[in-house]
């Protein structure tokens, strides 16, 4: 067994330091600057000699909580922190939502391109019971519920904060 290596776990000491000094930098891009693609970052971790894939970026960006967002990508908390005075799931439905479908017990949100991550994460905060779970692509969310009557109830709820 090589030295370096903690017995029983086979874990490297040193992956953990590299891995928290990669994901300061990451922090420190993207509240600095607007950066609008995970290729971006990746080009700009580079210039600061970090060769990350994009597999790690996405781990990176599910660890920190971090979400794109119109002006690229923040942490959540970030994101939480510019809140105005509307609930936090009526402004993302007010700032993301291009279309509402509803579909028997589903509903299918649209949104911009990027937009689908930070409208999701503010429709699981809002930890409805009606919802059985979410499903986030690039701009379209799955809103999962156990009946049509159920998603009537969420799609009722999503319409009025909208007004």
């Amino acid at each position: 067994m090589r030295g370096d290596i903690v017995a029983g776990n086979g874990t490297d000491p040193e992956l953990g330091t590299r891995k928290r000094f990669r994901q300061g930098q990451i922090l420190k891009l993207i509240s600095s600057e607007n950066i609008s693609s995970q290729d971006e970052l990746r080009r700009r971790l580079g210039h600061v000699k970090l060769q990350v894939t994009q597999a790690t970026l996405s781990r990176d960006f599910h660890e920190l909580k971090v979400v794109k967002t119109a002006a690229g990508y923040k942490p959540l908390t970030a994101v939480s922190e510019e809140a105005a005075a509307l609930p936090p799931l009526g402004r993302a439905l007010r700032e993301y939502l291009l279309d509402l479908r509803p579909a028997a017990n589903l509903l299918v949100l649209k949104t911009p391109p990027g937009g689908a991550q930070p409208l999701a994460a503010a429709v699981d905060a809002e930890r409805m019971k009606e919802i059985a779970g979410t499903i986030a692509g690039d701009d379209t969310i799955l809103v999962i519920t156990p009946s049509p009557a159920a998603r009537a109830l969420v799609q009722k709820r999503m319409e009025e904060l909208l007004r």
